[in-house]
C-alpha cells in the first residue's frame, strides 16, 4: 500500500505541541553554540549536517526498502530537498557564499512555512518519518541561522534578488519536470492539501502570487537579518 499524505492542522493540539518541541531545541542549540570556543563553533554546526545526513540517508533508504521509492515522490526538488541537500554538505565544502545564501533564504522561509502548515508526504504512519520531518525541516532552518550568527557567514548586498532568480530558474526547470514525469515538485503542478493562506487560486495562479509572495518575504528576511548593518 502506497503511503499517503497526512496533514497536521493549524493550531491544533498537535500542531502546537510540535512546535513548542521545535523551537525549544532550536533555541537551546543557539543559545549553547553562542558560547562555545571558536574552535568548537563549527564542530557543534557539523553535528547538524551529520543529523541531516543520516535522516536523508536513512529515510531513502527506507523507501527503496519497502518499495515506495520513485521518482516522482523521492527526488530532492521540493525546495525544502534541495535545501536539506545543501545543508547536508555545505560545511564541508570550501565557503561558498552563493550557497549559504541559497540556504540562507530558502531553508529559511521554506521550513517556517513546513512548520506553519504540516504536510509529510508519503507518510508511511511510523514514528520515523514523522519525526523525520520536523528534523529535516528544523535542520534547514537551524543550520543558516547558526552559519550567520557564530561561524562568520554573511548575507551580500542584493542576495535576497539573486535569491529570486535562482528560483526561477528552479522554477523554469522543475514545473516542465513534473508533467513529464507526473510528480508535484515545488507544488507547481498542483497546490498542496494544506490550509494556506498564502495558497491563493487555482492553478496556475497560486503560483503568479507566491511570485509575489517570496519577494516580500525574501527582501524582509535580508532587511530583519542585516538590519545592524543597513
Amino acid at each position: 500500500m502506497q503511503p499517503e499524505n497526512y496533514i497536521i492542522e493549524f493550531l491544533s493540539d498537535e500542531w502546537i505541541r510540535n512546535i513548542i518541541i521545535t523551537i525549544s531545541i532550536i533555541l537551546a542549540y543557539l543559545f549553547i553554540g553562542k558560547f562555545l570556543k571558536s574552535s568548537d563553533k563549527l564542530k557543534f554546526a557539523k553535528l547538524i549536517a551529520l543529523g541531516l545526513i543520516i535522516t536523508t540517508i536513512t529515510s531513502h533508504s527506507r523507501n527503496i526498502i519497502n518499495g515506495y521509492w520513485n521518482i516522482s515522490d523521492n527526488l530532492p526538488l521540493h525546495l525544502c530537498g534541495i535545501s536539506n541537500l545543501i545543508a547536508c554538505f555545505i560545511l564541508f565544502l570550501p565557503k561558498n557564499k552563493t550557497l549559504f545564501e541559497f540556504l540562507f533564504y530558502a531553508g529559511i522561509i521554506g521550513a517556517i512555512q513546513a512548520f506553519l502548515t504540516p504536510q509529510i508526504n508519503n507518510f508511511d504512519g511510523t514514528n520515523y518519518e514523522y519525526i523525520e520531518y520536523y528534523i529535516s525541516h528544523g535542520g534547514i532552518l537551524l543550520l543558516p541561522i547558526y552559519m550567520y550568527n557564530n561561524l562568520g557567514y554573511e548575507l551580500r548586498k542584493f542576495s535576497w534578488l539573486k535569491m529570486l532568480i535562482y528560483l526561477n530558474i528552479l522554477v523554469a526547470i522543475v514545473m516542465p519536470l513534473n508533467f513529464q514525469i507526473d510528480s508535484n515538485y515545488m507544488y507547481l503542478a498542483y497546490a498542496p492539501g494544506v490550509d494556506n493562506p498564502l495558497i491563493i487560486g487555482d492553478w496556475p495562479f497560486y503560483v503568479l502570487y507566491w511570485e509575489i509572495i517570496i519577494v516580500i518575504f525574501t527582501y524582509t528576511l535580508y532587511v530583519i537579518s542585516t538590519r545592524k548593518k543597513v
